[in-house]
C-alpha cells in the first residue's frame, strides 16, 4: 500500500507539475510573443514617422546621395538610439546609422526588405553578422507621389532586452514551479493518503479475514465508490463468520460424536492412506492417531485378516461386514462394517470403517446361556430329589413311619431351597432391570450394623465364630437401609458359612476424602473372615450369578450362587463400588466404598 501511495502522489505530482510547467512555458512564449509585436508595433511608428518627416527622394550622384542620407540617419539615431537604414528600390544601402554603406551588401534579398517591397512593411528576428548580436528588424516601403516604392526605410534593435525579460521571466517560473512542486507533493501525499489510508484499511481486515479473524470490521466512510467497497468487505466478513461459526458448531458437534460414541471409526483415503481416527479406535485397535495417522493401512502393524478385509473393500468397492478376534492389545470380538466413500459425481474417494467391540455383547451372550443352563441344573436337583422321594413314597414307604418323615422331612428341605433359589433368581432381575424403588434416608451406622449383626449372631454362635464390629459412633450415611441390610447380611452370611468353627467374621467402617470442614465424602464397608479363601483364578468369577468356588460345600450350606451377584448390583445402585481380596487358607476380605450425601 505505501507503493500504491508513493505512485499516486507521484502521478498527481507529475500531473500538476507538467500542468503548470506547459502553462509556464505558453506564458513565457506569449509573453515573449507580445513583446517583440509591441517592440514591432512601435518600430513601425517610429519608421512612418521617420518616413514622413524626412526627405527620402533626393536627387545627385551616388557618393552625394550617401553622403547625404547617412548624414540623416546618424541625426535621427540621436533621438531614437536605434540603427537605421535607408535602402535604395534595387537594393542599394545608400545610408546606415552604424556600417559604411559602401561596405555593405545589397539588402534587397533581406526577409524583411522582400516582405516591405510586397506588403508594405517587413519583419525579421536574425542573429546580425555585423553585430554579433541576435537583431529584430522592420523595415517600409517608402514611395513617392506616384506611389511608386523608392526605397526602403529599415530599423533594427537588439533583442537581448527582450531576452533579458525572457530569462527573469524563466528564472521566476522556475523559482514558482520549484515551489508549486513543493505544494503539489505536499497536497498529493495528503490527497494520495486520503485516498489509501481507507483502502490500507480495508487491506489490513481483508489480511485479518484472511487470517481467520472474522470479527474485524472495516470503520465507516462516506457513501462513495470507497465507502461502498468497504460495506461490502463487512458484509462479507459478517457473512464469513456466520458460516465459519455454523462450521465450528457443526465440527464440535462432529467432534464430540466421534470422540464419545463407543465405535471405533477409521477413514482411509484414495491414496490408501489413513486420515481419521477417533478414541474408541485407537483404544480398539491399541494404537494411538500418532502412530497411526498418514501412513497406508498395509503399514499400520495391523491385524493380517483386517488388512485384507480392507484391501478387498478398496478392489471391489461394496460394502463389506465381518466379525473377527483381535488378540491385540486384549482379545476382543469386533463386528467390522467397510463401507467404500463415494462423492457427488461418485467418484471413489476411500473407506469408511466402523468398528464395534462386541465383547461384552457375546459375552452376555454366554452368560445368559450359562445362566439358563445353570437355572435348569439347579432346579432339576431339588425337582429330581422331590420327585424321587414322593415316588419312593408312593411305592410303600408310607407305612414305614420313621422312613416317611425322613423322606418328607428331605422333601420339605428341597421345596425350601427351590423357593429361596426361585426368590433369588427374581429378586436378582428386578435388580438388574433396575425395577426396585430406591428409597434414600440417612442411616445411623453404628446402630444400624448391630442390627444386622445380631441377625446372624445365633448361626455364628453355633460354630464359635467371633462376629466383631467396629464403627465410629459418629457415622451416618444415605442410603436405602432395607438394601443396605440385604448387601452386609449376604456378605456376613457367606463369611460365617465359609469360616471354620473357632474363626473370626469382622464388620470395619472408615471414612474416605475428609474435607476442609472435617466431613468425610465416601465411606469404605469392610466385611472379613478368616475362613478357606478363595482360589486367585476364581476372583474375577465370584461375582458371577450361580458360580460356586466350591459347588458341594455351597450347596450343603444352603446357597443359591447368586447372592454376590445381588450385593454387587446392589452396591452399584448406590453408585459405590465392591472389590474382593482373598488368599487360600487365610481368609477373605470384601471392600464396599459408598459415597456420603451430606
Amino acid at each position: 500500500m505505501t507503493k500504491f501511495r508513493a505512485k499516486l502522489t507521484f502521478i498527481l505530482i507529475m500531473l500538476i507539475g507538467c500542468s503548470m510547467l506547459i502553462a509556464g512555458i505558453f506564458m513565457a512564449k506569449v509573453l515573449e510573443d507580445s513583446h517583440v509585436k509591441s517592440l514591432q508595433d512601435n518600430m513601425e511608428r517610429e519608421l512612418q514617422v521617420i518616413r514622413v518627416t524626412s526627405d527620402w527622394n533626393r536627387m545627385g550622384s551616388e557618393s552625394d546621395l550617401v553622403a547625404s542620407y547617412s548624414a540623416q540617419i546618424k541625426r535621427i539615431k540621436e533621438a531614437t538610439y536605434e540603427r537605421l537604414t535607408y535602402v535604395r528600390a534595387d537594393g542599394k544601402v545608400l545610408g546606415d546609422s552604424d556600417q559604411q554603406p559602401e561596405q555593405m551588401d545589397n539588402h534587397l534579398n533581406r526577409p524583411e526588405i522582400a516582405d516591405a517591397a510586397i506588403h508594405g512593411v517587413g519583419y525579421t528576428t536574425r542573429y546580425s553578422d555585423t553585430l554579433k548580436e541576435k537583431m529584430l528588424y522592420a523595415a517600409i516601403a517608402v514611395k513617392n507621389d506616384a506611389k511608386e516604392t523608392i526605397g526602403y526605410l529599415r530599423i533594427s534593435m537588439s533583442l537581448s532586452q527582450v531576452e533579458k525579460s525572457v530569462r527573469s521571466l524563466w528564472y521566476f517560473l522556475g523559482i514558482g514551479l520549484l515551489l508549486l512542486f513543493l505544494i503539489a507533493g505536499l497536497v498529493s501525499y495528503r490527497i494520495a493518503r486520503g485516498m489509501t489510508r481507507p483502502i490500507e484499511r480495508m487491506t489490513k481486515v481483508a489480511q485479518q479475514i484472511t487470517n481467520m479473524n472474522y470479527e474485524s470490521r472495516v470503520p465507516a466512510y462516506s457513501n462513495d465508490e470507497v465507502g461502498q467497497l468497504g460495506q461490502a468487505i463487512n458484509r462479507m466478513s459478517e457473512s464469513l463468520q456466520q458460516q465459519m461459526a455454523r462450521i465450528q458448531e457443526n465440527e464440535r458437534r462432529l467432534q464430540g460424536v466421534m470422540e464419545n460414541m463407543m465405535s471405533g471409526i477409521m477413514m482411509i483415503d484414495r491414496d490408501e492412506r489413513i486420515t481419521l481416527l477417533n478414541p474408541s479406535a485407537e483404544y480398539i485397535l491399541g494404537f494411538s492417531s500418532q502412530e497411526l495417522l498418514g501412513k497406508r493401512y498395509n503399514e499400520a502393524k495391523q491385524q493380517i485378516d483386517f488388512t485384507k478385509l480392507i484391501q478387498e473393500c478398496i478392489e471391489t468397492q461394496d460394502p463389506i461386514r465381518d466379525e473377527m478376534i483381535f488378540y491385540y492389545p486384549a482379545e476382543r470380538i469386533l463386528d467390522i462394517h467397510l463401507s467404500p466413500i463415494a462423492h457427488e459425481d461418485e467418484e471413489w474417494s476411500g473407506v469408511l470403517i466402523v468398528i464395534h467391540d462386541i465383547t461384552a455383547v457375546r459375552r452376555l451372550e454366554r452368560m445368559r446361556s450359562e445362566f439358563v443352563a445353570n437355572v435348569s441344573h439347579e432346579l432339576k436337583t431339588p425337582i429330581a430329589a422331590v420327585k424321587g422321594f414322593a415316588e419312593t413314597l408312593l411305592a410303600g414307604a408310607l407305612n414305614d413311619k420313621e422312613t416317611a418323615v425322613s423322606f418328607l422331612q428331605i422333601i420339605f428341605d428341597e421345596s425350601e431351597r427351590l423357593n429361596r433359589l426361585i426368590g433369588d433368581i427374581l429378586e436378582l432381575s428386578k435388580i438388574e432391570s433396575k425395577r426396585i424403588p430406591m428409597n434414600f434416608s440417612p442411616i445411623y451406622l453404628p446402630e444400624f450394623l448391630d442390627r444386622s449383626c445380631s441377625v446372624l449372631r445365633k448361626e455364628a454362635e453355633k460354630k464359635h465364630i467371633e462376629l466383631t464390629l467396629q464403627v465410629d459412633d459418629d457415622m451416618y450415611i444415605e442410603a436405602d437401609e432395607d438394601r443396605l441390610r440385604q448387601i452386609v447380611i449376604n456378605l456376613l452370611s457367606n463369611g460365617i458359612s465359609y469360616t471354620q468353627d473357632g474363626g473370626k467374621v469382622k464388620v470395619r467402617v472408615e471414612p474416605l476424602d475428609m474435607n476442609a470442614d472435617g466431613d468425610y465424602e465416601r465411606l469404605r464397608l469392610i466385611v472379613s473372615d478368616t475362613g478357606m479363601g478363595i482360589p486367585k483364578k476364581d476372583l474375577p468369577r465370584i461375582f458371577e450369578r450361580f458360580y460356586r468356588v466350591d459347588k458341594a460345600r455351597s450347596r450343603s450350606s444352603g446357597g443359591t450362587g447368586l447372592g454376590l451377584s445381588i450385593v454387587k448390583h446392589l452396591v452399584e445402585l448406590h453408585k459405590g463400588t465392591i472389590r474382593v481380596d482373598s488368599e487360600v487358607g487365610i481368609g477373605t476380605k470384601f471392600t464396599i466404598e459408598l459415597p456420603v450425601i451430606h
